[in-house]
C-alpha cells in the first residue's frame, strides 16, 4: 500500500535530518584534526547568565576540546552577564565581542593589562551594568609585526583615540571568525537542564556511529551545523550568531553570504506558529531558487497577530511567514563596521567621526544618556530563507525534548550509550526509553519513551513512562541494608527527577516536578505542580501558601519561586518527593511535619547556590566509573569488541587512580589471545596491549609491540589466502617458502628458453576501497567498485620474464636501475622501504619460484615498466606485482588465473610492507567495469561481477570523466597504516565509513547499471567524504582547491586510491562541461595539473 502523504513527508524529513547531521559532522571532524586545511573558529563564544554558569561552560568547553568537538587552535570563552544582571541577548552580543575582543588582545604577545576603566551602561531593560574597557601596554620587546594573521603591534592602547592604534584594533578583529552562541537564560521551561545549560542537554542523535564515545550533546550538533557555516564566510571575518536551545538542522554548505552584508536565517512556518514567534518580514524580489532565497529584510515583527502578518505583507505565498530563527551572520564590512562603531562609541574622542554614520549620533550618545542600541551600521540586512530544507528543533520544554527523541526522529537516536543494564529478567526496562551514561541495577523499571542520563538506579527504583532522569544516584541496595526496611521509590508517569550538589551543603538535593509545568506560571494564571493545579495540591498535601511564599503581598505566587524541595538524607526526600508528587500512601501527617521543619529552597534559589565544581567532578567520575566497568567487561567476558583506547579517554579522567585501573587492564591482556585462539585473532590482541600502554604512559614498548602488530596481520593474511591454493605456492611460515621445501635438482637437463609477457590496464575506483583491505576483509565482507583502464591510448603496466643461460636472477626496472642476485635462497624479508625491487622480490618468494626446478638449469632476467606516474594511485604497484606473479606462474606452468594470482599478490602487499588490499590487482587483472565481493573465511573468496555496459554508457563516461594527475606524489602505505591501527582499535567511526562505503558501492553499481550517471556523481561526492574521514590527510590544501575549481562544473569527484596525491576523478555535469573544465585545467596557471587521454579498457 502507497503511503500517504503526510507519512512520506515525515519519512523524507527524518532522512534529510539524518543526512544533514552526519554530513556535518564529517567537517566538524575534518575540521578539527586538520584546521590548517578545513577553516574551523578562531573563537567560539557562550554567553551565561552568571559567573558560575560561565565556569561550567568553560568546563564543557575543556570537556570538548578533549573529545575532538573543538580544535586545539580555537579560543573558547564563557561570557557571564555583567554584575548578574539579565542583559538581554543584544546587550549580551555587545558584552561578549567587547569581552573576547579583550581576551584576544591580552593574549596576544606581549601585551599586558595597564588599566580597567568601568563605564555604567544600561541595557533595554534599563538594568544597569558595567562596561569594561581595558588598556594596554608596550612592553619590553620592540612590537610584534602585523602580518596577515592579524597580529597586533605591541605599542596599543585598545581603545585609544590615536587613529592607527584604532584602525589596528579594527583591522585585527575585523580578520576573526567567531560563532556566538546565546545560552545564557535561566531555562525555566526545562528546570532539570538549568544546572548543565539547556546548550549542553545530552541529544543521542547518530549515537550508534560511535558507541564508545561521549554522548553527543545539544551543543555537539550545532557545532557540527556551524561547521559547515564556517566555509560560507571564506577568508574575510565574521561573526556567525546561533541560540543555544535550537537546532537548526540544514545543510550549511549551501549558505551564500552576501559580500559585507548582515544576514539573519529564516525558515517558512504556519501562522499559528507564527504569531507565538518572531517573524521576518522579506523583499519579494531577490536571489530564489528551489533550496533557499536570498532576500532584503523590510521589517521585524514579534509575535504579530494574523492581521499585523496581513498589513506587514509578512505572508509568503504559499500561506506562511518566514521565522525569525536566531541565527545571524555578519561578514566582511558588516562585521568590521559593528565592532568599529562599538568601539568608537566608547571613545569619546571619536564620537564626530561615529556621528557621519547612520545611527551613529543615537550610538555616540547612548553611554551618556545611558542606553544601549541594537543596530547593523551602515548595511544592508538579507533575509536567506531554506525553503523546507530546514528543519528547525526547539527545546523549550522538556516535552520538546521528549518529542525530538521520538517521532520521526526515533531512527537516529541512540536509546543504549555508555550505559550498564542489567539481563532483561532482573528488571523492567522499555525498548523505547533513552538510557545514556547510566548504571541500572536490577530490581528497577524505567517506563516507555524515558529518558535516563547521568544516572545511578538501584533498588525498588520504577520510573514512569514519558519521564526524565537526570544526574540522580539511588542507591536503593544499601539504603535497604542500612535501615533492615524495604526500600521502594515511584516517580509518576510524565514527570522529571534531577539531583544536584549545593554550595555549603553536604550530599545532594533531589529535584522534581511534572514534565508540563511552566515554573514561570502563578497560581492565578493556571500554574502546576506536578501536573495538579496549585490550588488541589495544596489543598491535597495540606500545605498553606505561606509555607512556600512567606507573606509577601508583591511576589508572584509560582513554582519558580515556591520554597517547595527540602534538603534532607537522601531517603527522606525521595520518601517527601513521593508525598509531593502524590505517589505515596504513607502517614501524611508525619511527612508533612517532616517537611514544615526542613530546610528548603526554591528553583530560584537553586539556580543560585549549585556547586558546579562538585557537579563536573562528580560527573567525571561517574562517567569514568561506566567506561571502566565495560573495558572490564569486555576483557574479561568479551572478544575484545570495544574500543579500549576511547574508553582509557574517560578513564584517565580520574587521573593517577584511572592509571591504576589501566594497568590492571594491561595486565588482564596478556593472555588474552591464547584464552581465545581460533576467534580472536592476534593483531587485535596486540593491538589492545599497544592502546592500554599508551593509556599507562609507556610508549617505547607500545612501539616494539606494535610492529608485532603488522607481523600479525601479515601472517593472518597469508593464512587465509594460502587455503586452496597449489601446496608449493605457500609455505607454512606465512608465505616465505623453507628450503626444504626445494624441488629435487635436475642437474644435466638441457637449458630450455621460455618467455613471459604480461601487459595490464591500470583502474580507477569509483567507490568501495578499505574494504578490500587486511584484516578488514579477513574479518569482514567487501565490497568494491571499479573500472580498469587504457592510458593515453595504451596499457601502461607491462612485464617481460624470460629464463637465461646464466644462473641467478636479473631485475631491471624502466628507471635504468639493475640489481643481479646470484643466490635466489638469499632473498629474505624484511625489505628496505628504501629498495626499488622489494616487489619482484616479493613475488620470487610468494610463487617459490626461487625454490622451483626451473631455476635448477637457469636463470631469470625480469623487466619490468610503469608507464604512469609515481604514487598515481591507480594501483600501479599491486597491479605490476599481478604482471610479475602471472608471468613467473606462466613460467612455473602453475595455475595463473586472475582469482589466483588476485589472492597471491595480496600476501605479496604483506611482504612487501605496504599491506594494500585487493581491489588494485582486481582491478587491473579483470577487464571493464565491475563489482568485486570479498567474502571472509580460509580461504578468503573473491566474486566478481563484471557490469555489461552499453555502448551509450561507455561513450557517456568517457566523454564525461576526467583523469588528471594533480603532481601530487602520495604512498598508499601511510594512509594505509593508519587507518589500519583505527580499525584494530576498533574505532566506531571508521567501521561505520567503510561500511557505509561498502553499501554505497552496491549503489554505485546499480546507478551504473541503470544508467544513472548523475547519481555515480553523488556517490563519488560521500565516498569523498568518508575517506576524509578515515584519515583527513588523505587531501591536502592543492586538491581542495582543485576541486573548488572544478566544483561548478562537476556531478562529483574524488582522489583515487587511498588518496593524499597522485590522480583524480572529475565527472562533469555533461560532456560540454568536461569539455570547458579540459579547457579551463589547461589554461590554469595556479593548478599545473594534466588531463590523461584515457578509455575502457574492454578486452
Amino acid at each position: 500500500m502507497e503511503k500517504r502523504g503526510w507519512e512520506r513527508r515525515r519519512g523524507n524529513r527524518a532522512e534529510h535530518l539524518a543526512a544533514v547531521l552526519r554530513k556535518s559532522w564529517y567537517r566538524l571532524r575534518l575540521s578539527v584534526r586538520d584546521p590548517a586545511r578545513v577553516p574551523t573558529w578562531d573563537a567560539i563564544v557562550l554567553t551565561a547568565a552568571s559567573p558560575e554558569q560561565a565556569a561550567l561552560y568553560d568546563w564543557q568547553l575543556r570537556r570538548a576540546k578533549r573529545v575532538g568537538r573543538i580544535a586545539p587552535s580555537t579560543l573558547t570563552l564563557a561570557v557571564p552577564d555583567p554584575d548578574g544582571a539579565r542583559i538581554g541577548s543584544g546587550a549580551a552580543t555587545i558584552h561578549a565581542i567587547s569581552t573576547l575582543a579583550r581576551h584576544l588582545l591580552h593574549e596576544g604577545p606581549n601585551l599586558r593589562i595597564r588599566h580597567v576603566h568601568n563605564a555604567n551602561c544600561h541595557s533595554t531593560s534599563n538594568k544597569k551594568f558595567k562596561c569594561h574597557l581595558i588598556i594596554l601596554d608596550q612592553s619590553e620587546s620592540s612590537g610584534v609585526p602585523n602580518d596577515n594573521t592579524g597580529s597586533l603591534p605591541s605599542s596599543l592602547n585598545v581603545w585609544s583615540s590615536d587613529d592607527a592604534s584604532f584602525i589596528s584594533v579594527v583591522n585585527f578583529m575585523s580578520k576573526r571568525h567567531i560563532l556566538l552562541l546565546h545560552a545564557g537564560g535561566d531555562s525555566k521551561r526545562v528546570p532539570w537542564a538549568n544546572p548543565m545549560g539547556k546548550v549542553f542537554l545530552p541529544l543521542p542523535y547518530m549515537a550508534a556511529d560511535n558507541p564508545d564515545g561521549p554522548v553527543p550533546l545539544l551543543f555537539d550538533h550545532i557545532l557540527a551545523i556551524s561547521s559547515y557555516a564556517r566555509q560560507a564566510f571564506k577568508n574575510e571575518g565574521g561573526i556567525f550568531i546561533m541560540t543555544g536551545d535550537v537546532l537548526p538542522c540544514f545543510d550549511a554548505s549551501t549558505m551564500i553570504l552576501p559580500d559585507d552584508a548582515c544576514c539573519i536565517i529564516t525558515v517558512p512556518i504556519t501562522l499559528d506558529i507564527a504569531t507565538n514567534h518572531g517573524v521576518v518580514v522579506a523583499a519579494k524580489d531577490g536571489i530564489l531558487s528551489e533550496k533557499y532565497s536570498l532576500c532584503l529584510v523590510d521589517n521585524l515583527l514579534q509575535k504579530p497577530t494574523v492581521e499585523e502578518l496581513l498589513e506587514s505583507q509578512a505572508i509568503q505565498h504559499d500561506g506562511r511567514a518566514l521565522l525569525d530563527t536566531g541565527i545571524i551572520a555578519m561578514r566582511g564590512k558588516a562585521w568590521m563596521s559593528l565592532y568599529e562603531d562599538l568601539v568608537a562609541a566608547f571613545v569619546p574622542a571619536k564620537h564626530e567621526w561615529l556621528k557621519l554614520h547612520p545611527l551613529g549620533k543615537e550610538l555616540a550618545s547612548a553611554l551618556g544618556s545611558q542606553k544601549m542600541f541594537s543596530f547593523c551600521a551602515c548595511l544592508s540586512i538579507y533575509s536567506i530563507s531554506f525553503s523546507d530544507d530546514l528543519s528547525f528543533l526547539h527545546f523549550g520544554t522538556s516535552s520538546e525534548v521528549l518529542d525530538h527523541l521520538g517521532g520521526s526522529n526515533s531512527g537516529i537516536v541512540g536509546r543504549r550509550h555508555l550505559c550498564s543494564i542489567p539481563e532483561t529478567t532482573v528488571c523492567d526496562i522499555a525498548a523505547s526509553a533513552v538510557i545514556l551514561s547510566s548504571k541500572i541495577s536490577p530490581g528497577v523499571s524505567i517506563g516507555e519513551d524515558c529518558l535516563v542520563y547521568d544516572s545511578s538506579l538501584s533498588g525498588r527504583v520504577q520510573i514512569g513512562s514519558q519521564s526524565i532522569v537526570v544526574g540522580v544516584k539511588i542507591d536503593g541496595l544499601s539504603e535497604c541494608e542500612r535501615t533492615g526496611n524495604s526500600f521502594r521509590f515511584l516517580l509518576p508517569d510524565r514527570h522529571c527527577l534531577w539531583q544536584v550538589p549545593l554550595v555549603g551543603c553536604m550530599g545532594r538535593i533531589i529535584i522534581y516536578c511534572g514534565l508540563q509545568d511552566n515554573p514561570k506560571n502563578s497560581i492565578e494564571k493556571g500554574g502546576t505542580f506536578c501536573g495538579r493545579p496549585w490550588r488541589k495540591v495544596l489543598h491535597d498535601l495540606k500545605v498553606q501558601e505561606s509555607d512556600l511564599w512567606g507573606f509577601s503581598a508583591t511576589q508572584e505566587k509560582c513554582l519558580w519561586n515556591a520554597k517547595i524541595f527540602p534538603i534532607l538524607s537522601p531517603s527522606e526526600m525521595l520518601n517527601l518527593g513521593m508525598w509531593l508528587m502524590g505517589s505515596t500512601n504513607s502517614n501524611c501527617k508525619n511527612l508533612l511535619f517532616m517537611w514544615r521543619i526542613s530546610n528548603r529552597v526554591s528553583l530560584e534559589e537553586l539556580h543560585r547556590s549549585i556547586d558546579f565544581p562538585q557537579m563536573c567532578i562528580g560527573s567525571s567520575n561517574h562517567q569514568a566509573d561506566l567506561a571502566a566497568g565495560i573495558a572490564r567487561a569486555c576483557i574479561n567476558y568479551g572478544l575484545l569488541g570495544r574500543n579500549l583506547s576511547q574508553l582509557c579517554e574517560e578513564i584517565l579522567q580520574k587521573d593517577i587512580l584511572g592509571i591504576e585501573i589501566c594497568k590492571e587492564f594491561l595486565a588482564l591482556s596478556a593472555n588474552l589471545h591464547d584464552q581465545n585462539h581460533g576467534v580472536l585473532p592476534k593483531s587485535r590482541a596486540y593491538q589492545v596491549q599497544v592502546d592500554l600502554l599508551r593509556a599507562c604512559g609507556d610508549d617505547p614498548t607500545a612501539c616494539m609491540v606494535e610492529q608485532k602488530v603488522w607481523d600479525a596481520v601479515a601472517s593472518e593474511t597469508a593464512s587465509a589466502v594460502k587455503y586452496g591454493t597449489a601446496d608449493h605456492v605457500f609455505g607454512s611460515t606465512g608465505g616465505v617458502i623453507t628450503s626444504s621445501k626445494l624441488t629435487n635438482s635436475l642437474e644435466g637437463a638441457p637449458f630450455q628458453p621460455k618467455k613471459a609477457t604480461v601487459e595490464f590496464p591500470v583502474r580507477v575506483d569509483f567507490v568501495g576501497g578499505w574494504s578490500d583491505t587486511p584484516p578488514w576483509s579477513l574479518e569482514r565482507p567487501g565490497c568494491v567498485l571499479n573500472m580498469a583502464i587504457n592510458l593515453e591510448g595504451s596499457l601502461p603496466i607491462r612485464t617481460v620474464i624470460g629464463t637465461t643461460e646464466n644462473f641467478g636472477i636479473l631485475i631491471e626496472d624502466d628507471a635504468e636501475n639493475h640489481v643481479y642476485i646470484e643466490n635466489p635462497i638469499s632473498i629474505s624479508p624484511p625489505f628496505n622501504k628504501g629498495d626499488p625491487f622489494r616487489l619482484v622480490k616479493s613475488a620470487l618468494l610468494v610463487t617459490g619460484i626461487i625454490y622451483h626446478k626451473i631455476l635448477s638449469n637457469s636463470g631469470l632476467r625480469i623487466r619490468t615498466w610503469a608507464n604512469v606516474p609515481r604514487g598515481s594511485g591507480l594501483g600501479t604497484s599491486s597491479i605490476l606485482a599481478a604482471a610479475v606473479v602471472k608471468g613467473l606462474l606462466h613460467l612455473m606452468e602453475e595455475d595463473e588465473s586472475n582469482e589466483t594470482v588476485a589472492r597471491i599478490v595480496l600476501v605479496l602487499e604483506q611482504i612487501m610492507g605496504t599491506g594494500g588490499g585487493w581491489q588494485d590487482q582486481i582491478g587491473g587483472l579483470y577487464p571493464g567495469i565491475k563489482c568485486t565481493y570479498s567474502f571472509p573465511g580460509q580461504p578468503l573468496r573473491l566474486q566478481v561481477i563484471p557490469l555489461v555496459a552499453s555502448p551509450k554508457l561507455v561513450m557517456e563516461l568517457e566523454q564525461r570523466l576526467l583523469v588528471v594527475f594533480t603532481g601530487q606524489v602520495r604512498l598508499a602505505h601511510q594512509v594505509l597504516q593508519k587507518v589500519v591501527a583505527r580499525y584494530l582499535r576498533r574505532d566506531n567511526l571508521l567501521i561505520s565509513s567503510i561500511k557505509r562505503l561498502v553499501e554505497l558501492s552496491k549503489i554505485g553499481r546499480e546507478a551504473l547499471m541503470n544508467g544513472e550517471i548523475d547519481e555515480l556523481g553523488d556517490i563519488m561526492l560521500e565516498a569523498w567524504r568518508l575517506h576524509q574521514e578515515l584519515d583527513p590527510f588523505c587531501s591536502n590544501e592543492f586538491v581542495d582547491k582543485l576541486f573548488a575549481f572544478a566544483e561548478p562544473y562537476c556531478s562529483g569527484y574524488k582522489l583515487v586510491g587511498a588518496g593524499g596525491g597522485g590522480f583524480a576523478l572529475l565527472l562533469a555535469k555533461d560532456r560540454h562541461c568536461a569539455q570547458e573544465l579540459t579547457q579551463a585545467l589547461e589554461k590554469s596557471s595556479d593548478l599545473d595539473v594534466k588531463v590523461y587521454k584515457w578509455s575502457i579498457n574492454l578486452s
